[in-house]
């Protein structure tokens, strides 16, 4: 799994990222993120025999990269804060 992201003036402009795709790999990996839940942790993940059996029909490549509007306008624009620049509403109480 690889990520890193493009940072300007201090603002991530773009994110990106690598999936792991390795069928042993992610089996070990389930297996000790399950083990919690066999002693009883309700909260902890079960095993996913679907997702691993998925992998091991094969599954592709999977990356991406992403790069919001928001950041961009954010360093073009010389904004400090990202919420000045959000199109949607900001969450308020409802009035009554």
């Amino acid at each position: 799994m690889d990520r890193f992201q493009l940072v300007i003036n201090g603002a991530e402009a773009i994110n990106t990222y690598s999936e792991l795709v390795d069928p042993v790999d992610q089996r070990n990996r389930l297996m000790e993120q399950a083990r919690p839940k066999a002693a009883g942790d309700d909260e902890a993940t079960v095993m996913d025999d679907d997702y691993i059996r998925a992998m091991e029909y094969g599954m592709p490549p999977i990356s991406g990269w992403g790069m919001g509007v928001d950041r961009m306008l954010q360093v073009l624009l010389d904004e400090k804060n990202i919420r000045d620049l959000i199109l949607s509403p900001l969450m308020r109480p409802a009035e009554s």
